[in-house]
């Protein structure tokens, strides 16, 4: 359990991390089709040299056909519109208000729950989507209204990107289940690729982007969001059980803001820091009750 744990925790700060370095490489002049292209192009080859390897050398059988892929395939979409969405926020916000708005996955998640399957939340999660939008109306700065450096665009599609967080993880729970990790991985970035590829036509892999730096950065957004983060969580989870991996999970803020202050300079205010502490709270607090039962079973 404790190695689970660790690897949950892990893939958590990867997806933290990940946010100032793709706003690093814009100050390096690269652009959005640039930065999310490499990231799912590389990201799709090492996840299907890293399944080659495993079929290699430890000879593994996988099964791919059109029943069990199809599915797969077109969830990767979801994660590709959580990229372009995403990235397209922080283009134009600073990278600590861009994480916030993703966070909004928590109680959208809940609100396609009420809308899919009729499911309605307990009074814990009302009250943690209360804290949610209290801590994010602080960690925001949004009571400052002299001091509000972003858009509303950029707020738009940080929002978008928190409802096809919320999708993916609707979708991913429920398609490819049957899979290995590393195979449901590739194949769902695999999907995103296509998808981005379509929206973006891969210009940077003949326009000489690559060779000015943007194969470095995309083999680092590739580990850090397509390759760490779906393996940790797929190995880690299992062992350490939803509850508690919901509540690890939960370090992607602190470490997306902290970078985001330390390596970009951008000033995080202490009420924005307990901003962060109650959205964090409000994550952990109905999922501990969660993992205490697990620890029981």
């Amino acid at each position: 359990m404790f190695r689970g744990a660790i690897l949950v925790f892990l893939g958590a700060c990867s997806f933290g991390v990940l946010t100032t370095l793709v706003k690093i490489s814009y100050s390096e002049g690269f652009s959005l089709a640039e930065v999310t292209g490499a990231q799912v192009f590389f990201g799709a080859i090492i996840l299907w040299l890293i399944l080659a390897g495993r079929a290699l050398f430890q000879k593994i059988k996988f099964k791919f056909t059109w029943r069990n892929s199809w599915k797969v395939l077109i969830t990767g979409i979801s994660t590709g519109l959580v990229s372009l969405c995403y990235y397209k926020s922080i283009q134009e916000l600073p990278a600590s208000i861009g994480i916030l708005l993703l966070m909004q996955f928590t109680w959208i998640s809940l609100l396609l729950e009420i809308i899919i399957h009729k499911k309605f939340p307990t009074a814990t999660q009302w009250i943690s989507v209360i804290f949610i939008l209290l801590g994010t109306y602080l960690a925001g700065n949004v009571y400052d209204f002299t001091n509000i450096p972003f858009s509303l665009e950029g707020i738009g599609y940080g929002f978008l990107a928190g409802f096809f967080y919320a999708v993916f993880i609707w979708a991913n729970g429920r398609v490819g289940n049957a899979l290995i990790p590393v195979q449901k991985s590739a194949m769902m970035i695999t999907g995103s690729c296509i998808f981005i590829f379509i929206f973006f036509p891969p210009e940077f892999l003949w326009n000489g982007s690559l060779s000015e730096g943007l194969w470095s950065w995309g083999l680092i957004f590739a580990l850090f969001g397509t390759v760490i983060p779906p393996l940790f969580f797929a190995y880690g989870i299992p062992q350490t059980g939803v509850g508690l991996s919901s509540i690890l999970s939960s370090a992607e803020l602190p470490v997306a803001v902290f970078f985001s202050s330390w390596l970009l300079a951008e000033e995080v205010t202490p009420l924005q820091w307990a901003g962060v502490a109650i959205i964090m709270l409000a994550i952990i607090i109905p999922n501990l009750r969660k993992a205490i039962r697990e620890k029981s079973l």
